[in-house]
């Protein structure tokens, strides 16, 4: 007899391409002031005279709308038509960002850059919940980091010269402009009522509530392992002695490889199994952290800084992808948004910790890490093993 699937039906084939353009094309604006932090902030210091508190505040207000747009989604997603959603969304970030362009007021700036960010993080639950109904999600999701990346990428080149001329405006407005273009692309969003109707009669709500919650586990875990680390790689080669001029260009070149990684993941998509994926990915990354350790020479620090790049952004569609699979109603990838910036929020706070309490050693921060994404991956395994219903029996 017929049974019903233990997923949702995914979109043609027809429809996915530009559904994927939408995705990848919003997702890399959204977070792109985020990207693009450290010329940002050297801008914001010397036009604006602010100062390190002031500036923290203003990237902290940007992280913490993008993942507090979470709460109202949980609301409006399964009711609201997406389409319309993102029309809004985007209509508030544009003239969030062209009203931030124009002020001079650091309160008022402060709160427009909430509203911006508040917006970018519901375009960033639509990306993510219109990802998991497409065909090919493990590729939907490779894009989806990548696209960011490059954004990014080009951003920190591009920005120096573009405040040289223009100021912290060419920011704002920059953004403005690129959301503008992406505008045409809100129709190719999927419509949402039918992925979160087919949801209310799927099967086993206790098992897969169960999985969401590994997956969950397994998100955080990743992200607080990765951003610890990432975040005081630095005083890393400052401790090794490395020269900051060699490290930057370290860095930079990272930068590169995080986009070859997302990059891998798209191209291989489904074509591997997701489970030999992860595991290769963890142990590039879980390697890299291990080469860490000891105040490493100028190439053992490259070659692990390099490699966690590449890991990191390699694992990363793989693991929403795996949620994916759990959820289409859009709930479970909302929640996901939350507990991105969660464990990015997360990460530094412990890490920091860790460090002061072993008087500036990384030594066991290190160690930590290592078993944390060992503990992510243990999950995510766990979840490819788990029994899926068949079309038909």
């Amino acid at each position: 007899m017929n049974t019903l699937s233990s997923t949702t039906p995914a979109a043609p084939t027809h429809h996915a391409r530009p559904a994927m353009a939408a995705i990848v094309g919003f997702a890399a604006i959204a977070p792109a002031v985020l990207m693009m932090a450290p010329a940002v902030a050297s801008q914001l210091a010397s036009q604006l005279q602010l100062g390190p508190v002031d500036i923290g505040k203003l990237f902290s207000a940007e992280l913490g709308a993008m993942s507090l747009a979470t709460l109202p989604a949980f609301f409006w997603l399964p009711r609201v038509n997406w389409r319309s959603a993102a029309w809004l969304a985007v209509a508030v970030f544009i003239a969030a960002n062209l009203l931030s362009a124009t002020t001079v007021s650091y309160p008022l700036l402060l709160g427009l850059r909430f509203v911006s960010a508040l917006a970018g993080g519901s375009l960033m639950i639509l990306c993510l919940s219109a990802a998991a109904t497409l065909p090919n999600p493990d590729r939907a999701y490779g894009l989806w980091v990548m696209g960011q990346l490059a954004l990014g990428a080009v951003g920190l080149v591009a920005m120096p010269s573009l405040f040289a001329r223009f100021g912290i405006a060419a920011c704002y407005v920059g953004l403005a402009l690129l959301m503008a273009l992406c505008t045409p692309l809100v129709r190719c969003f999927p419509m949402g009522q039918q992925a979160t109707a087919q949801q209310a009669v799927q099967s086993a709500p206790g098992r897969r509530r169960g999985h969401a919650a590994l997956g969950i586990l397994a998100t955080l875990a990743f992200y607080i392992s990765l951003s610890g680390v990432w975040t005081f790689v630095g005083q890393i080669a400052q401790q090794a002695g490395i020269d900051p001029q060699q490290s930057g260009n370290i860095f930079a070149i990272a930068t590169l490889l995080g986009v070859a990684g997302a990059g891998s993941a798209s191209l291989i998509g489904r074509r591997l199994p997701r489970s030999r994926l992860l595991l290769a990915g963890f142990t590039m990354m879980m390697a890299a952290m291990l080469l860490l350790l000891n105040a490493p020479a100028l190439a053992r620090f490259a070659t692990a800084a390099l490699l966690f790049k590449f890991s990191w952004t390699f694992i990363l569609p793989f693991i929403l992808a795996t949620l994916a699979d759990i959820d289409h109603s859009g709930k479970l990838m909302n929640a996901t948004n939350l507990v991105i910036g969660g464990g990015l929020a997360i990460g530094p706070a412990l890490a920091g910790q860790l460090i002061a309490a072993n008087h500036g050693s990384l030594h066991v921060l290190l160690l930590l890490a290592t078993l944390v994404a060992a503990i992510s991956l243990a999950l995510l395994l766990l979840l490819q093993q788990r029994p899926t219903t068949p079309a038909h029996a």
